[in-house]
Order: structure tokens, then C-alpha cells, then sequence
């Protein structure tokens, strides 16, 4: 794996990435490859697995309206005592 230096960052670019970081619970390295990955290679950015499944049969008519099933009122399982 390559390595870099970034020189001259501004203080406030750091203090960012560190926020950033911080939140999504990752090292500020990490969050700066991620970055850079994201940006620079869109195509191998993941999304979570609700949308891959959903974006891999996108194409394919199944009968099954997703979009209606996402709106019917939830009841609680009735459990046996």
C-alpha cells in the first residue's frame, strides 16, 4: 500500500476530519482514506445492504411493490403466552 503526506493543512481542515472521525466512530486516518476513496473512486463506494439488494433487482419486475409494502400500518406480533 502507498503512503502520503499531506503538508501545510490548514487547522481547521484537521480539526474537521478529527470531528468527523470522531463521530463515525474511526481513526482520522480512516476517515481520510475514506474520503479520498469516496471521492476519487465513486464506483467502489459501498451503500448498505437494503440499497445494493434493492439497486441489483431494480431492473427485474418481481410483482412485489416494495414501495406499498413500506407503507402498511405495523401491528405487534401477537406472542403465545
Amino acid at each position: 500500500m502507498a503512503q502520503i503526506v499531506v503538508r501545510n493543512l490548514d487547522e481547521s481542515v484537521k480539526r474537521a476530519l478529527k470531528r468527523r472521525a470522531t463521530a463515525r466512530g474511526s481513526s482520522m486516518e480512516a476517515e481520510a482514506r475514506a474520503i479520498l476513496e469516496a471521492t476519487l473512486m465513486p464506483e467502489r463506494t459501498t451503500h448498505g445492504l437494503g440499497s445494493s439488494i434493492r439497486a441489483r433487482f431494480a431492473a427485474a419486475d418481481m410483482g412485489i411493490e416494495l414501495e406499498s409494502l413500506a407503507t402498511e400500518k405495523l401491528r405487534p406480533a401477537k406472542l403465545p403466552k
